[in-house]
Parts: C-alpha cells; structure tokens; sequence
C-alpha cells in the first residue's frame, strides 16, 4: 500500500512549525527511512502518517485515499515506538496477541484464528520458546521483538517504525537490523522507519529521506544521497566518517577552474560541477569525504591532485586508522590501512580523488546536480 504526504505542514498552538511543506511518496512494499536529528519533525511525520497528530495542511494518502479524517485504528496501520509498552503482567503469547483481542470484532477473526496469528508472528520473530516468559525475564532484543511480532499479527499494509533500536546495545541493534530487513523481504509490507542513526538509514532504506527543521532536504538511494548529496547539511550528516569541509574561492585560467582556500590548491573537474555565474567566487565550501584521499599514492595514479600535510592526530580505529593532517592552516581527514605506520608530526603526501568532490555555495546548496526521488523503486 502506497503511502503519501502532500504538502503537509504542522503547526503546533505556540507557533512551532514542526513539518513546513513536506512532500514523500513511500511505493508499495517499499522500505523507505526517515532519517534527521533531534526535533526535525521526522516522528511528528510519522504521527501524522499514524494518525496521531492531525496535519494544519496538506493531505495523507495511504493506499491511494485521502486518510486525513480517518481514525488512526481504521488506517491499517501498525505503529512500533522506541519504547517497548509491553503490559508487564502479561506473558509474550498474551502481549502479541493483546492487539488482536482488542480489535477482533472489526478484524472479524475468530478466537482460533486470533491465536494461530499470534503464534505465527511469534515463530517468524524466533519467539516459540518465550511465549509463557514476562517482559521483565527478557533481554532488550527479545522484548523488541515481541513489540514487533504484536504489530505483525495485526497484518497490517503499513508499518511504522519509531527509532524502535535506541534502547539497544551495538550487537543487538546490528542483529535486530538484519532481522527487520529479513522480516520486510519475507512479508512484503510497506515500511516507513524513522531513526537519527543514519547508518540505520543507510543500511535498513531502500529510499531515505533526509530532514532538517521541518523540511526534507534529499530522498534517494542511500548510494545517491551519500554520494550526491543536495546541499551541505546533508553532506555532512550522513557518512560513517565526517565529511571534511574547506572555506575557500574558486578561481579560473586557462587549464580550467581551481579551488583555493591558503596553502591548499585543487583542480575542480568541470563535468563534475554547474556553477552559477552569478554566485560569490570567494565564498564556496569543497566537501570531500575521507575515503576520497588516500595517504601516500602510488606514482600511477595520476588522477589525484596532491598535497603534503603534517599529521597531527592518529585514530586507531580496529581494522584502519583515522589520520588528522594539516595542511597550511587546514586540517582534513583521512582514512589509513591499520599496518601503514604514521606517527604525528610525520609529513605525508595526500592524493585528492576530486571526481568524488563537492562544491557547496554560501547557502550551502550543492554545485553538482543531485538525484532527488520522490517516487517508488523504479523512479
């Protein structure tokens, strides 16, 4: 079921505006992240999708129909918050099948039916052996699934997810990832998930959607919004490693355009790059990510613009090491194999892969075309 918001704002009585013109498409059986910090409207969205927060303006389609005054129990949709709310007396069979209880006479199910739901939800969730167990006997991982496997027996044609990881720990997060992904391949249900990890984002979405303050910034492929970020906000929120930014201006002869920023000089790929000839020359931010500089080029690789640096920060980082250099007055980030030695005020040379590069105005937009989405898996 498709799932859509249309221009939707929300504005809440003291005058915050939570959500400002937000339009998303979400395709059929699609899994799609809504990914942002704190207090960007991305859970108000998903309220909203709910039914739990009425929009000021705009319209919610799910599966096609306008669903703005339709009660969030008749929307078909199944909510999972970042809270567990499992009923503490209650054993996991009677959690998981709670919600078919309390909706059996419009589900229409009967009382054999009821059980055979919830006890299907339970082994698809690997939940068999716990179903006579309280809450209070369970790991965070477990009662998460039972959260989860409570939403499932309602077979709804909407999930949604509200940051349902951010009360476990690293392995459990990474275990219960892959077992959400496993469950949307298995039940083919269209998915909305919101979370502020963007490597959650990046590793759970067909599709994301990039928020900040109420807006969305970029949708697309976690490849396209991680490689042809929008604008300057989302260059530097998403990425395993922080996007290194230099201030500086862009300066033209007759090889071709350069970036300049003091003792650093780079050629700036002209098919790479739509600037406006009426924007500031001497006020662009280059974005380059670490893994685009790589510490010590071979000869060969002519392709890379080079630079010498003294490094000033060494971060082992298990299988690799996180390289601080300077360069004149600038200091970027770059990623090393854990067996190369590199010690701190050593001077090394960096090879600059500038066909990875970006080029942000002094509003922050992007100088590259971006690939904006806003439809389903095709497009």
């Amino acid at each position: 079921m498709a799932v859509s918001l249309e221009s939707v704002t929300k504005v809440y009585p003291n005058g915050v505006v939570a959500l400002d013109e937000v339009t998303l498409t979400i395709a059929d059986n699609e899994f799609a992240v809504i990914v942002g910090p704190s207090g960007c409207g991305k859970t108000t969205a998903l309220r909203v999708i709910a039914g739990l927060e009425e929009a000021t303006r705009g319209n919610v389609r799910i599966g096609g129909r306008v669903a703005n005054r339709v009660p969030p129990a008749e929307r078909d949709v199944a909510m999972v918050f970042q809270s567990y709310a499992l009923y503490p007396h209650m054993s996991v069979y009677e959690n998981i099948e709670f919600s078919l209880r309390m909706r059996r006479r419009r589900l229409g199910l009967s009382r054999d039916e009821m059980r055979a739901r919830a006890r299907e939800a339970a082994t698809v969730l690997g939940l068999g052996e716990l179903l006579g167990r309280r809450p209070r006997e369970l790991s965070g991982g477990q009662r998460q699934r039972v959260a989860l496997a409570r939403a499932m027996a309602r077979q709804p044609r909407v999930f949604l997810f509200d940051e349902p990881l951010s009360n476990l720990d690293a392995r459990t997060r990474w275990e219960t990832r892959r077992e959400l992904k496993e469950l949307h391949r298995t039940l083919s249900v269209t998915t909305v998930y919101v979370t502020h990890d963007q490597l959650e984002a990046m590793t759970l979405g067909d599709r994301i959607a990039v928020m900040d303050h109420g807006s969305v910034q970029q949708i697309g492929t976690p490849a396209d919004v991680h490689d042809r970020p929008a604008n300057r906000f989302v260059a530097g929120f998403v990425g395993t490693l922080p996007m290194n930014f230099i201030a500086g201006r862009v300066t033209a002869d007759a090889a071709g355009e350069r970036f300049v920023a003091d003792a650093i000089s780079l050629p700036l790929p002209r098919a790479r790059f739509e600037r406006s000839e009426r924007a500031d020359p001497d006020e662009w931010t280059l974005g380059i990510r670490p893994e685009a500089i790589e510490l010590e080029p071979a000869a060969e690789r002519t392709e890379l613009a080079r630079l010498r640096g003294r490094v000033s920060a060494v971060e082992p980082m298990g299988s690799e090491v996180v390289l601080g250099v300077t360069v004149g007055r600038q200091t970027v980030s770059c990623r090393s194999a854990r067996g190369d030695r590199v010690e701190r005020n050593q001077w090394v040379e960096l090879g600059f892969d500038m066909s990875r590069s970006h080029l942000f105005d002094k509003r922050g937009a992007s100088a590259a075309r971006p690939l904006v989405w806003n439809g389903g898996p095709d497009g």
